[in-house]
């Protein structure tokens, strides 16, 4: 989720999940969250959310946003760009120049892009605070410098500072000890005060987005009371879909709304539905872990965490959680201008700063990597069904268009945005296999081995752990010699089916999942821009050739920033 505050105003992002329900009028994905506050005399709140018909669904959208003048960029030989000719668009290059900004989350994948593209194409930004959870500053200034200064994602700035990179870097990024799981952030008291007084944008990109994590008071505590001590935190000081079909529109959530109530609701007669309270709910996730304290205490509370989301219509508890956030958000927002951005299923960079990059083993890349390394030959999938994704460039690009374009702007009242595919460019679930077995089968991941066979695709839960188990047998039987073979054969086929069966249950929802997101929105952000801006803040999904994308983008950005021919890490993150 990510948020966005001009002073009093916010900036949130949140990620999508989908829930079946026809001509549904919300949406919610699966990645990060963030949000921003910005301080001038503007106010304006935007949330993004880190997921998940044909062109045929595809809207006629008109031009609806006013033509503003840029100014040229007063230090040209501080930045790469150097045309000074445009003179119309939403003003993104003018809005960004200048202005100081606190961000939460920043060590994070989304929040992370954020900060190198605010770096690079407005350098003369004024300072970035940046929210670091750590024991000490001394320990904060270490994150910093090695997750983000380190990071291979800033190479283009590295490039272009040279010697003086570290220089700039630390000159404009400044670390502060906090946490959104505090109030007032876990801020210091005389740290408030500055914040207060140079912050112009607050965004919140903080978050609990591991996709495994279903304990129901980790993710309350971040993803939910998280949003709520923000809120707090800028109005004292001045500053998600589930199980759906048919088309989702950019609606937001209202506190108490549900998708469970909005299936209901939409049956002739109405039928009865559970009611959504963040506070019983929240005191539901205490009053359990006070009950459940032992060894079974983690496993109970993940079972908890399903059980409620379920119960009000959602696939997880992360998805549940976000959309409470949102809920939150939106309640206590005032007259501070509010944009929410929904990005579906983050993936890797289609072009910016360079193609390929990402950071940890996100939403659909579990899949990609299993079965690329032959542990996943077939899967629990509808192949018609079209999956949600996104390059993180262009959600980028959209948080930044939208903050520039209401925070210019400065009035109250709520925007969303869905940065999404499947409207207008949907890839199918096949596709997907199809385009990741063509990678493999030319560049397998194990060396000195075979690509791997064309995908299996199985409708029903019994007949692929039936498939998958024969599988895995077969295909390892030949691969361990040795006196202790057998044995070590069995834990390891134990280990792949295991991982195999926990992947069908955790994606079974979205891999026959029936939405598609409108994107509208995003689209009219879009033609607001000038020519120079399209191309510097790029939006048109559209234009995305998935089968370029996936061979030679994606899968050898997951090779080389993911598994590192190292093997594949075990947490699976949105």
């Amino acid at each position: 989720m990510m948020s966005c505050f001009l002073k009093t105003s916010v900036i949130e992002q949140a990620v999508q999940k989908s829930s079946h329900v026809h001509r549904n009028e919300h949406g919610y994905g699966t990645n990060f969250s963030s949000s921003s506050l910005w301080k001038s005399k503007n106010t304006g709140f935007v949330r993004c959310q880190s997921r998940e018909n044909d062109r045929a669904l595809m809207q006629q959208w008109k031009k609806t946003q006013e033509v503003r003048a840029l100014k040229e960029m007063a230090d040209s030989t501080a930045t790469t760009i150097t045309d000074t000719s445009i003179s119309n668009g939403l003003g993104i290059l003018e809005f960004l120049s200048g202005k100081t900004y606190f961000i939460t989350g920043a060590t994070g994948f989304l929040a992370k892009v954020v900060v190198e593209k605010i770096l690079r194409t407005a350098p003369d930004v004024g300072k970035i605070f940046v929210l670091i959870k750590a024991n000490s500053q001394e320990a904060a200034v270490d994150r910093l410098k090695t997750e983000i200064i380190d990071s291979d994602l800033f190479q283009c700035l590295k490039q272009r500072h040279g010697k003086y990179y570290q220089d700039f870097m630390l000159r404009k990024l400044v670390p502060v000890v906090g946490s959104l799981c505090e109030s007032d952030l876990g801020l210091d008291a005389n740290l408030i005060s500055e914040i207060a007084e140079e912050v112009d944008v607050i965004i919140n990109s903080a978050a609990n987005t591991n996709f495994m994590e279903r304990r129901f008071d980790v993710s309350l505590n971040t993803n939910t009371l998280g949003a709520r001590r923000l809120m707090d935190f800028a109005n004292k000081y001045s500053y998600v879909s589930g199980e759906r079909e048919g088309m989702i529109m950019e609606k937001p959530f209202n506190m108490g709304e549900s998708i469970a109530k909005e299936k209901a609701t939409s049956e002739f007669p109405p039928l009865s539905y559970p009611v959504l309270n963040i506070d019983s709910e929240t005191e539901i996730a205490l009053d359990s872990k006070m009950a459940f304290e032992g060894n079974l205490e983690d496993h109970k509370m993940k079972e908890l965490a399903l059980e409620r989301a379920r119960i009000h219509g959602w696939h997880n508890t992360y998805e549940f959680s976000k959309a409470m956030g949102e809920m939150v958000i939106n309640s206590m927002r005032g007259d501070i201008p509010l944009v929410i951005i929904r990005p579906t299923a983050i993936t890797s960079t289609l072009k910016d700063p360079f193609p390929g990059w990402i950071q940890g083993n996100r939403m659909l890349d579990p899949m990609i990597l299993s079965y690329g390394k032959g542990n996943l030959p077939s899967f629990l999938v509808n192949p018609e069904e079209a999956i949600d994704m996104i390059p993180i460039d262009m959600v980028v690009n959209a948080i930044i268009a939208a903050m520039a374009k209401h925070g210019i702007a400065g009035k109250p009242g709520i925007k969303v945005y869905h940065v999404a595919s499947s409207a207008v460019n949907p890839i199918l679930l096949g596709d997907l296999f199809k385009y990741s077995h063509k990678h493999f089968s030319s560049s397998p991941i194990r060396m000195h081995t075979e690509g791997v066979k064309e995908m299996e695709f199985f409708s029903s839960m019994d007949d692929f752990s039936s498939n998958i188990q024969t599988q895995v047998a077969e295909r390892r039987r030949f691969t361990i010699s040795g006196s202790n073979s057998s044995q070590r054969f069995q834990r390891r086929c134990k280990v792949i089916v295991e991982h195999a069966m926990d992947l069908a249950r955790v994606y079974q929802p979205y891999m026959f999942f029936k939405g598609r997101f409108d994107n509208s929105n995003t689209h009219n952000l879009m033609e607001g821009m000038s020519e120079e801006e399209m191309k510097r803040f790029r939006l048109d999904v559209e234009s995305l050739d998935w089968e370029d994308y996936i061979t030679n983008t994606h899968i050898p950005g997951l090779k080389k920033h993911v598994i590192k021919w190292r093997g594949m890490p075990k947490q699976v993150q949105i």
